[in-house]
């Protein structure tokens, strides 16, 4: 006989064990008639640390869009001496006279020990140096990784196969030190040792050496993808109906590849602004009077024992970046992905 005092217990359980299935129901019914776009732009607005990370990236994305705006209405400029043209700011030594590296109200960041260049304009104009080579290198190599990989998938045969050894040896092959011993060479095929290489070669060589050994990756992801892509039936029925191998990479295969090519992008940006600033921190990438991140760490290591602001500012600014934008790019793989609970 059913005891009728725990009657009610019981009934709560099964309501409380029927919660999660219909918290699940309620959750699928309000996507229902959505489309993809939409249903990623909810999820990625419920997620705080992609919102913050989204705000913290744009922030520096306009800054460096905004840089000779933000010269003129500072008044100064990254490349300007102010240090030496002005008495009283650095002292015999060469560091700034005021504390904290010389900030004031004139210099907020304070002055470059020895050349007594404007720090703020350097931080300004290096981020934006940064950002157009890794923009410009993730572009091009987003581009190549996946008109490679979706060729390779999709014709297979010999052609696969020698994408797949191409790709493994660039993915096996140590990449800073051919950046190192590359750099050199090429521009003394271009340059004497009496000339001086003008800052856009030495991006152009950036760009064109990161995007040969950033393409890969993505290859390889796209590739296993179009493999499996192309054993659909919706793939296999555009082929019945007589359609080209062009329309079916275009019209079927690729709609399904948007996803991964925009994640793999938005995780190799950042990526690259780190491999940039440590190829101008080896010497081998952008060099004086460019600002650079890279190039201002590696002065600030050199008199950190003296100045320890002047290495602070690039640090703390390039880990902010990265990190804002690694997680951006979490939030967005997690917001695109339907497989994943928030």
């Amino acid at each position: 006989m059913t005891n009728p005092i725990q009657a009610p217990a019981e009934s709560e359980s099964l309501v409380s064990a029927a919660t999660p299935e219909v918290a699940d129901t309620t959750s699928v019914k309000a996507f229902q008639g959505l489309s993809p776009r939409t249903i990623a732009w909810r999820r990625f607005k419920r997620d705080r640390t992609g919102v913050v990370s989204a705000l913290i990236v744009a922030f520096f994305v306009l800054v460096a869009l905004a840089a000779p705006l933000i010269s003129a209405l500072y008044g100064k400029d990254p490349y300007t001496l102010y240090g030496q043209e002005n008495s009283g700011l650095l002292n015999d030594y060469g560091f700034p006279v005021a504390p904290n590296g010389g900030m004031s109200g004139e210099y907020w960041f304070g002055l470059e020990p020895s050349l007594g260049r404007d720090v703020l304009m350097q931080l300004v104009y290096g981020i934006r140096t940064s950002l157009l080579i890794a923009l410009a290198a993730t572009a091009l190599s987003t581009a190549i990784g996946a008109a490679v990989g979706v060729a390779a998938g999709y014709l297979g045969g010999k052609f696969d196969y020698f994408v797949g050894r191409v790709i493994d040896v660039l993915m096996s092959f140590p990449s800073t030190l051919f950046f190192i011993a590359f750099m050199p060479v090429v521009f003394a095929a271009f340059y004497t040792p009496e000339e001086s290489i003008p800052a856009i070669a030495r991006a152009v060589v950036l760009v064109i050496v990161l995007v040969v050994f950033g393409w890969a990756g993505l290859a390889r992801l796209l590739r296993g993808s179009v493999l499996s892509l192309r054993e659909r039936e919706f793939v296999e029925a555009a082929k019945v109906t007589g359609a080209s191998p062009m329309r079916i990479i275009f019209k079927e295969i690729m709609p399904n590849l948007g996803t991964p090519i925009l994640i793999q992008a938005t995780l190799s940006l950042p990526a690259l602004v780190t491999a940039e600033a440590a190829l101008s921190f080896l010497g081998v990438g952008i060099i004086e009077p460019t600002p650079d991140w890279g190039r201002m760490i590696q002065r600030g290591t050199e008199i950190y024992g003296d100045d320890i602001t002047y290495l602070i500012f690039p640090g703390v600014s390039m880990v902010i970046f990265v990190l804002a934008f690694n997680l951006l790019g979490d939030s967005v793989r997690d917001a695109l992905d339907p497989k994943t609970k928030r």
